[in-house]
This record gives C-alpha cells, structure tokens and sequence, in this order.
C-alpha cells in the first residue's frame, strides 16, 4: 500500500472518530433533575383531575374528553372554566383507575343561582341501562326548593341516597351566584360522608346524610365496579349513551372548575388547603 492511500485511510477513520464522538455527546440524556417531575405519580391519589382551561388537560396528567360541547369561559376560579349548557355535557371513556377506589373525595368548584325546572345533573359514573345501578351521581336544584343559602342535593352511591331535603337542605351559601367549593369525602374505616363548602366541614348532619351502609351493617370498602363513563354537567342522554331518558333529567347550567377526584378520603386540612389555593 502506498504512503498516499496510508494517509487517506487514516484521515477517514479519524473524521469517522470525530463523528461518532459528536454523536455520542449529542445523544447524552440530561441530567435526572433535568426531567419535568409529575406531580401525580402512578399509583398517586390523586385519580382524575381537568382544569378546565379551554383543552381540557392539566400540564402533565391528560384528562382528554371523548366529548365537550360545553364552552369555556373566562373569570374560573383558577384561570378558565366551563360553562353548562341546556342538553350538553362532557363525557370521559374513564375516570382513570378511580374505578378501584374503597374511599374518596371528590371536589370541584360551581358557580350557580337557583331556578325551578327541576334536578340538574353535576357528575355521574352511570350505569348503560338503568340509573340505580349506577356507581356515583349528584343532583341539585329540585323544583324550587333551593334557595341562594340553602341547596336541595342528592348524592347517590352505590344502592344508597344522600338528600339534603326539605329542612336538611345544604347550607353554605353555594347557589348565590358566586364561586363556591365543594367537596365530598368517604372514609371506608368509618363508612361516613363528610361534606365541606369553602373549605368547612358541613357539623351536626343527621346519620341518613353521613353514615354509609351495605344493608343494615357499615359499608366499609366501596366497590365503584359498576361505573361506565365518567359524566360532567349531565346523564348518559346528553353524551349519547344508553340509559333513561326521563324528561326530568336536566344538564348543569352553571359554570365549574378545577374539578378532581381522588381514591382516598382527604383531612380537613387537606381540604381547606385546596381552597385556599382555588384548586
């Protein structure tokens, strides 16, 4: 072999060399702390959370709805929210794994005045054929009843009813037109309800708004198997699944925000803190 041919070989397996260490450094992974941190990690409790911010997923977990009519608004809580409308909902495949829940909270923000033309549907884990096989569901405004102060609502879990009728109506100011939170928790190691409004526990509740049961003994573990798609601001009809169609069956005219579920019952302060940051 010449010298020639020697040097040029050599030249080329050097910028080979070159190349190659560059591509090295440019496929470097960054630093662990470089990477965006979620903030609900797997297995988290924290199931199912939408902002509502006009794409309807949070910056790291996507709650993407399959359906969402419903049109968002300026002046949430926290930034944008969504406002109900006569005949819309939004409807979700899932509510992640909040199906495997044996205690939760639940907690949104509304915004809603009184009227009279009957229940309005907030949320709903809703069975295909028939509503009393559903898992999870809450109504408000029934008729009239309610007034800026005090709220007709009826949760429904599992085979049970939850109704703040008549004197028992719930207090908190919450259908006076300004932004209210609210949230539910169950807590299987008592089988008791707790409800809270701006951040207090709603006290001095009678057993038949509190103490959950599975026939005549607590109902300890919940089993939310039952549950099809996850609803908000409707039923079933109004995202085009199967189910009752009951003319009395309304969609949620106010506006919500910052809606989340969780898979444990929240404390108190865990609670208050979710107010006191408009989460």
């Amino acid at each position: 072999m010449s010298l020639t041919n020697k040097i040029k070989i050599t030249a080329t397996a050097a910028l080979f060399g070159v190349a190659a260490l560059v591509g090295c450094q440019k496929m470097e992974r960054p630093a662990l702390g470089n990477y965006v941190k979620d903030a609900n990690p797997p297995g988290g409790p924290l199931k199912f959370y939408t902002a509502f911010d006009g794409s309807d997923v949070d910056s790291i977990r996507a709650n993407f709805a399959l359906s969402n009519p419903l049109k968002f608004i300026t002046g949430g809580v926290s930034g944008k929210a969504v406002q109900g409308e006569r005949g819309k909902a939004i409807k979700y495949g899932s509510a992640n794994d909040f199906k495997r829940a044996t205690s939760f909270t639940i907690a949104w923000w509304m915004k809603q005045t009184p009227h009279a033309d009957g229940p309005e549907f907030l949320f709903g884990m809703a069975d295909k054929d028939y509503w009393a096989n559903s898992s999870l569901f809450l109504l408000i405004e029934d008729k009239g009843q309610s007034t800026t102060s005090l709220a007709t609502t009826k949760l429904y879990l599992m085979d049970q009813w939850f109704e703040f009728t008549g004197a028992n109506r719930m207090t908190g100011n919450i259908l006076n037109g300004n932004w209210h939170h609210v949230a539910i928790a169950y807590d299987q190691t008592t089988s008791k309800l707790t409800y809270y409004v701006d951040g207090a526990a709603l006290t001095g509740l009678a057993s038949s708004l509190t103490d959950v049961k599975n026939g005549a003994n607590p109902r300890g573990a919940l089993n939310l198997a039952n549950g099809g798609n996850f609803i908000v601001g409707g039923w079933n009809k109004h995202v085009g699944l199967d189910g009752p169609t009951d003319s009395w069956i309304n969609t949620y005219s106010g506006a919500m925000d910052q809606f989340r579920l969780y898979a444990k019952a929240l404390t108190a302060s865990e609670i208050t803190a979710l107010y006191n940051s408009k989460l």
